[in-house]
């Protein structure tokens, strides 16, 4: 069952879950990371199919959708031996 799932059953989890992140992408750090990412996004847009990347050393880069979600593999799990 993925979280999707879980949370259609469980709405008081779903509920929950909600709420706190409410509460935490409404903090200042996340506001700040959030503001940044969009001014990044504005300077250089995406192209389509195209996601922004982090870099190891903490640029932004443009990327493959496809690529950059699927580098720490389903529920955190790589698919690389």
């Amino acid at each position: 069952m993925n979280s999707t799932e879980y949370f259609k059953q469980n709405p008081e989890a779903r509920k929950k879950k909600n709420a706190y992140n409410k509460e935490y992408h409404s903090t200042p750090e996340r506001r700040k990371y959030r503001a940044a990412l969009n001014k990044a996004n504005r300077a250089n847009p995406a192209p389509k199919g195209m996601d922004k990347s982090h870099t190891k050393s903490g640029k932004l880069v443009n990327e493959a959708k496809s690529t950059n979600r699927a580098r720490n593999g389903k529920g955190g799990k790589s698919s690389k031996k």
